[in-house]
C-alpha cells in the first residue's frame, strides 16, 4: 500500500469511516453489554468482519445457541454474498493472493464503493481496490474495539441501537441511485423480494433465499442490456 495509491483510496472511504465508526461502536457497546471483553470485539471484527452476522453473533453468544443454527442463521444472512461475488469476478481476476482478502473483506458498504468506484490515472487499479478494502476493514475493528471499552465503562440500555447498520446501508444505497442511471436492478430486488416474502413468510428469513435466486436470474437475463448502458 504506497502513499500515493493510499491518497487516492481514502477520500472514497471516508463514508465508510463514518459509518464503521458508528456501527462499530455500535457492535462493540452491544457486545460488552452481552457481558464479553473488548478483545472478543477484535479478534471477531478481524476474523469474522461481517456487520449483520456480527450484530446475530452477541445473540447467539448470549444465549449459548447450538452450532446447526448459527450455522443455518448465518448462512441466510450472508447469502446475498454470491450475488456480490458473482459481479466482482472481472474486477478481482489479476489480483493473486490479494482475491482471497477480497473474497474474505467484501462487505455491502465495501461491496457498494468497489462497484462504482475506478482507480484514478497513475494508480495500479488492483492496488487501488485492495486498499479501499483494507480501510474499510480497519475502520470497522477500530470501531468494534471502541465500542466494546466504551461499553464496559459506560452502562446504557442498547435496545434498537442496532438499527444503525440499516442506516448505514440505505445511505449508501441513495448514494448509488442517484448515481446509477438505470434503476431496473432496484426494482427488480423490490419485486422479487416482496413477492417471496409474501409467498413464503418472514419466518426465520426463509424468503431470502429464493429472493435471491430470482435476484441472480434476472440480472443474468438483464446483464446485456445493462452492459450496453454502461458503455454507451
Amino acid at each position: 500500500m504506497d502513499r500515493k495509491t493510499l491518497a487516492a483510496a481514502f477520500p472514497h472511504t471516508v463514508p465508510v469511516l463514518m459509518g464503521y465508526l458508528s456501527i462499530g461502536v455500535v457492535f462493540g457497546w452491544m457486545l460488552s453489554a452481552a457481558g464479553f471483553a473488548p478483545t472478543w470485539a477484535a479478534v471477531m471484527s478481524t476474523a469474522i468482519y461481517a456487520g449483520s452476522g456480527q450484530y446475530l453473533g452477541v445473540d447467539l453468544l448470549k444465549n449459548a445457541s447450538p452450532l446447526g443454527d448459527a450455522a443455518f442463521l448465518t448462512l441466510i444472512i450472508n447469502f446475498r454474498h454470491l450475488v456480490y461475488g458473482l459481479s466482482m469476478l472481472e474486477k478481482f481476476q489479476g489480483m493473486g493472493w490479494r482475491k482471497l482478502y477480497m473474497i474474505f473483506s467484501l462487505t455491502d458498504e465495501t461491496y457498494a464503493l468497489l462497484a462504482g468506484v475506478e482507480a484514478p490515472e497513475g494508480v495500479d487499479e488492483k492496488e487501488f481496490y485492495c486498499t479501499i478494502a483494507v480501510l474499510d476493514h480497519l475502520y470497522w475493528i477500530a470501531g468494534s474495539i471502541l465500542g466494546a471499552v466504551a461499553g464496559a465503562l459506560i452502562a446504557i440500555d442498547t435496545e434498537g441501537i442496532d438499527f444503525a447498520m440499516t442506516a448505514l446501508f440505505l445511505v449508501i444505497a441513495v448514494e448509488q441511485w442517484q448515481s446509477s442511471q438505470g434503476h431496473g436492478p432496484v426494482f427488480l430486488g423490490a419485486a422479487g423480494t416482496l413477492a417471496c416474502l409474501l409467498l413464503f413468510g418472514p419466518d426465520n428469513g426463509r424468503f431470502l433465499i429464493p429472493a435471491l435466486v430470482i435476484l441472480v436470474a434476472g440480472l443474468l437475463l438483464m446483464r446485456p442490456r445493462l452492459e450496453g448502458g454502461e458503455r454507451s
